[in-house]
């Protein structure tokens, strides 16, 4: 998918914001379209504060001179713009890619609404397809490893679990200084009940399902951008 349609899908996005939001601002190559172009309606006079998910994210906000708080100063926040690795049919997320996730969902849940802007192949008629990001806590990774393990089995799942890495035995650590599991389901059928059980593992710090919290997606096709909604595919 071309750059040009995922910046024609942040563009969308950018059509829905009003002077004064509180905004989240994504991680990932879409969600860095809006903040370029977010950045031009800042040059421009629009006003705005921001959140941003990730370190990546505040360091090009700033470069843009975009306004930018925390989740200290704001309780809440008007709109989260971000991306995606896959969106079902009910706009139900796999993220984490960017190795942001936890940032992002906490983003996320303080927001009236979240908007996905993405590109055609992120959408999936079931998730697992990619490799869902599990955040977990250095302290006791082999235990923790070992229980998610079972949760996947019971899950169904198709392949293991595998620790990122930057490099060959060099971990990728996150903003939040945790690391992450991606485990490798195929399909997965019972996204809430996965949830529930991966939030009960205590080594895991947060998972990348992210579920019932996506308002409208902005997908870039060949034949231009497409709105989805809940319901829709």
């Amino acid at each position: 998918m071309s750059e040009e349609l995922k910046r024609q899908a942040a563009a969308m996005a950018i059509a829905d914001l009003r002077p004064g939001m509180r905004l989240g601002l994504g991680t990932g190559s879409t969600a860095r379209h809006f903040v370029d172009l977010l950045g031009q309606e800042v040059a421009a006079g629009f006003e705005c504060i921001c959140v941003p998910t990730s370190e990546v994210t505040a360091r090009q906000a700033q470069s843009l001179n975009i306004p930018l708080s925390d989740l200290e100063t704001l309780d809440r926040l008007d709109l989260t713009i971000d991306g995606a690795d896959e969106i079902d049919p009910h706009l139900n997320l796999i993220k984490g890619a960017g190795g942001a996730l936890l940032r992002e969902k906490i983003v996320a849940a303080a927001s009236d609404a979240m908007v996905v802007i993405a590109d055609a192949s992120k959408v999936v008629p079931v998730l697992g397809r990619f490799p869902l990001p599990i955040e977990v806590n250095r302290f006791g990774l082999g235990a923790t490893r070992r229980a998610l393990a079972e949760v996947l089995a019971d899950h169904g799942a198709e392949g293991g679990l595998r620790l990122r890495e930057t490099a060959p035995g060099a971990s990728y650590v996150t903003d939040g200084g945790h690391l992450i599991l991606d485990a490798f389901f195929g399909r997965i059928s019972r996204p809430e009940a996965l949830s529930r059980d991966l939030l009960d593992i205590a080594g895991v710090v947060q998972h990348g399902l992210f579920l019932k919290m996506c308002k409208t997606a902005y997908v870039a096709t060949p034949d231009g951008v497409k709105t989805l909604t809940n319901g829709t595919n």
